[in-house]
């Protein structure tokens, strides 16, 4: 894309390294004199970040390698000396945390803009593969490094995903057990998850020279999603792109330096502060901030869809929710480029972008808090001054003692009782109650939760009960919103967009006009252009 090298060795060391070895000459094509688009905008500048925050972590995860202990016994404390004895570990410890925040930060930023400004499309879609290839092992090796510290979240954190894996059919125990390297997690499954979050970083970075190489093959993408037809439409890398570069940069160096020196557990769990107990699992199990959309798809789904169980439609949402963006490229039947010329695109996209900070917000909660107002209701009834009598209930089968405990109440109304109940005492006995006599009485309780509900019928039982014995409650729950209802939907638009949305969109949308050039909207010359 880039043409002929324009590099010209200035002195004798020069010229006979680049007959030998042309690496200047490769650096001074790829970010000197690169053309690159001459619209760019800061929402490309956010590459450079990811660059840097690759070598970060690569840097600061070798030289915590050297001072951790992969042993269950040790893992946890050999963290906390890092942080304290280590020199520059308060430094290092930190810089490699938060740093994964930020590279995750960068990523989730760049690939909306990808998506927004159709960078999958053609001639694109390897380019587009290679970078979702990138993301699939960041969030590996994120949740690898998640259980290296060993506190409860790691551990408890490790459990849940790897028995995620275990709902995988006919492969899903003999992967679990691979990676657990036994039933359970253990020293096995430490040592693997270090040994693949230490390895797994360099496979990244080759990842990330086969993207820089697909993009310097088929030329970077633009705001207005025109390619590239002359020199006019371009500038060169350097010192255009690269000053750009440099100022975003140092923004994202400074919010990464606030997170590292002022709030560095701010976008940990405090769990993970406490050694990892496995007999103690904690209130709420959540993986870091950037994976809880994934988290939330996860737990969206409690219902089972046909012979497919609850727990394998999540599993397969999950990784189905990562999956769906490879085939992207294929999906977006419209055949222009950029959204900034696609009026309704725009708007979907940008309910998009909020589903997906939701399904975040989801992810981070308590599936069964209720999100909105609702009325929990039941109804006490007793008889006051009656008398009980009280029946037996056997019966053959668990199966049966259904029918026969309810013959033996209505029996008891057929003998008058004004008020009839029965429990088991064990599988297949009983007893029946009936009250005969008295004055039969009711009382309705309501609460905005369950657990208010039930502290008033307790009250209820109490007074009740100082005239006459307490027998039937009878519960009416009303349809409540809960964060596992707002997962549900926040899920079915995030496939929607991808499955539905972007093919139907891109047949029937009328786009506004694209400009002829690159050049034309930078000097204001097309009409129409935005």
């Amino acid at each position: 894309m880039s043409g002929p090298s324009t590099y010209e060795p200035k002195s004798g060391f020069t010229r006979w390294l680049d007959k030998r070895l042309p690496i200047l000459r490769l650096s001074h094509d790829s970010f000197v004199a690169y053309p690159t688009p001459r619209n760019l905008n800061y929402w490309w500048t956010f590459g450079s970040m990811l660059s840097l925050c690759l070598v970060v972590q690569i840097v600061s995860g070798v030289v915590l390698a050297m001072h951790y202990i992969p042993h269950i016994d040790f893992a946890f404390d050999s963290v906390q000396r890092i942080k304290r004895d280590v020199p520059y570990g308060w430094l290092i410890q930190p810089m490699h945390a938060v740093g994964a925040s930020m590279f995750f930060l960068a990523v989730y930023v760049h690939m909306f803009r990808g998506l927004y400004y159709g960078s999958y499309k053609a001639p694109r879609e390897v380019l587009w593969i290679l970078g979702c290839l990138i993301y699939a092992l960041m969030v590996v090796t994120a949740f690898l490094g998640y259980s290296l510290p060993w506190g409860q979240m790691s551990f408890w954190a490790a459990t849940v995903i790897t028995n995620i894996l275990g709902a995988l059919p006919f492969v899903g125990e003999s992967i679990q057990v691979w990676i657990r390297g036994g039933g359970a997690i253990d020293q096995a499954t430490l040592n693997r998850f270090f040994s693949l979050h230490y390895l797994l970083p360099f496979v990244i970075a080759g990842v990330v020279a086969l993207h820089i190489w697909a993009l310097h093959e088929v030329g970077q993408n633009n705001p207005t999603g025109v390619e590239v037809k002359s020199k006019a439409d371009t500038v060169p890398f350097t010192p255009h792109a690269t000053i750009k570069d440099l100022f975003a940069t140092s923004l994202f160096v400074i919010l990464f330096a606030v997170f590292m020196f002022y709030m560095p557990d701010a976008l940990g769990h405090a769990d993970n502060y406490i050694r990892a107990n496995p007999l103690q699992t904690p209130p709420e199990i959540v993986p870091e901030w950037y994976l809880l959309p994934f988290y939330a798809v996860l737990r969206a789904f409690d219902f089972n869809i046909g012979p497919i169980d609850s727990k394998l439609a999540g599993v397969i949402a999950m990784f189905a929710s990562i999956g769906v963006l490879f085939v992207l490229p294929w999906l977006d039947t419209s055949k222009v480029r950029s959204m900034r010329y696609r009026p309704i695109a725009q708007q979907c996209f940008v309910i998009f972008v909020a589903v997906c900070i939701g399904l975040g917000f989801c992810g981070g909660q308590n599936p069964g808090r209720i999100l909105a107002p609702a009325t929990f209701s039941a109804t006490l009834n007793w008889v006051e001054g009656g008398e009980v009598r009280q029946e037996p209930v056997s019966a053959d089968s668990d199966a049966g003692y259904a029918e026969a405990a309810s013959a033996a109440e209505q029996a008891l109304r057929g003998q008058g009782a004004a008020l009839v109940a029965s429990s088991r005492t064990g599988e297949t006995t009983g007893a029946a109650r009936g009250v005969f006599g008295g004055t039969a009485r009711s009382q309705s309780v309501s609460a905005g939760t369950m657990e208010e509900l039930d502290a008033a019928i307790g009250e209820a039982k109490t007074a009740a009960a100082a005239s006459a014995p307490y027998f039937i409650v009878e519960r009416r729950v009303p349809f409540t919103f809960t964060v596992t209802r707002l997962s549900q939907l926040l899920t079915a638009y995030y496939f929607l967009f991808f499955l539905v949305i972007l093919p139907v969109l891109g047949l029937i949308e009328t786009p506004r006009r694209v400009p002829d050039t690159i050049a034309k909207p930078v000097t204001g010359q097309a009409a129409g252009a935005s």
